[in-house]
């Protein structure tokens, strides 16, 4: 078992997010999606990938050298579980090794995406698994699903109260087949609107009388941009995660609206145009496989400041 960082014994999850994010001067969350045909030669020569042992090996590695040139650069990590949960114990030791080397590094808040939901003592189950006190994985949120109804969101919105943990339920996704769903129209309004009226009570539900956003946020993408300033509108008091960015088409002005005046409200994920910059231009040519770590901070920084020409500075105020 890991032992739960101090700050999350005196800081809301919001309030992490918020001091995280103004220290960095920057609201990018790098997710960490390690696909092991798409990584460097150089990491992975010499691997069989029927070899689950030696694949968890190579995403340790590859995800190592990622978080060394990112950690002093941006506030939020995402690690997509579906990838090393696919390799079976080998691939889920690499992640729970992962957690604790970002851990290390400081002011950098952990996002667990698992898309997680279920019933009853199931869900239960789930959320002290990967939130609770006694969790191996340590995250500081969970990404999970609201369509099994309220009563399946209240076990996650628990337990990360009790850990000062936060939880981003999805709302309105960047995938445009989530449409045939979440753009269904019920009684005038649609699914989507309806998800996020309740995820904004459960939001303001879990706020300190002196915060202004609470500790339940929002999964909205930024590929559909009116219906993220929609959303924004509805959900006044609710962090989003914004996936979307970069590789998926969304652009620095599309996720402008999910931002408040001081430049908070929101995080925005980049995962591949990110962690491999250099299979895509300009960074090929510039960098190529052979420096392939210097792409990743490139693309880092050029993704901040695309976001810093859109949004408002982000200032300290919300920590006084």
């Amino acid at each position: 078992m890991r032992d739960a960082p101090e700050f999350l014994h005196s800081m809301t999850f919001s309030e992490l997010l918020t001091q995280t994010i103004c220290n960095k001067k920057n609201p990018v969350m790098v997710g960490l999606d390690p696909r092991f045909d798409w990584i460097p030669q150089t990491i992975r020569q010499n691997t069989d990938p029927k070899n689950i042992e030696q694949v968890a090996e190579v995403f340790k590695i590859f995800c190592r050298e990622i978080i060394d040139v990112v950690a002093p650069l941006v506030p939020v990590i995402k690690i997509q579980a579906a990838f090393f949960e696919q390799y079976g114990v080998p691939g889920m030791s690499a992640l729970r090794w992962l957690v604790d080397y970002i851990r290390n590094k400081k002011e950098l808040v952990i996002v667990f995406d698992g898309k997680r939901n279920d019933i009853g003592s199931t869900a239960e189950a789930y959320a002290a698994g990967i939130l609770g006190q006694d969790s191996p994985w340590g995250a500081d949120a969970l990404t999970v699903s609201p369509y099994l109804g309220d009563d399946s969101l209240e076990p996650f919105v628990k337990t990360a109260a009790e850990r000062n943990a936060g939880i981003f339920v999805l709302v309105k996704t960047s995938n445009h087949g989530g449409a045939m769903l979440q753009d269904l129209a019920v009684d005038g309004k649609t699914i989507y609107r309806r998800v996020a009226e309740y995820v904004q009570q459960l939001s303001l539900s879990t706020r300190r009388e002196s915060e202004y956003y609470g500790n339940v946020g929002a999964v909205v993408g930024a590929t559909w941009p009116p219906q993220l300033a929609e959303l924004r509108d509805i959900m006044p008091n609710t962090w989003f995660l914004v996936p979307g960015y970069g590789s998926q088409g969304g652009s620095a002005k599309d996720v402008a609206p999910a931002f408040d005046e001081n430049g908070l409200g929101a995080i925005i994920n980049n995962s591949r145009g990110i962690i491999f910059a250099y299979r895509r231009e300009p960074f090929q040519t510039t960098f190529g496989e052979t420096q392939w770590q210097h792409a990743v901070e490139a693309a880092t920084i050029q993704m901040i400041q695309q976001l810093r020409a859109e949004i408002p500075e982000i200032v300290n105020n919300r920590l006084s």
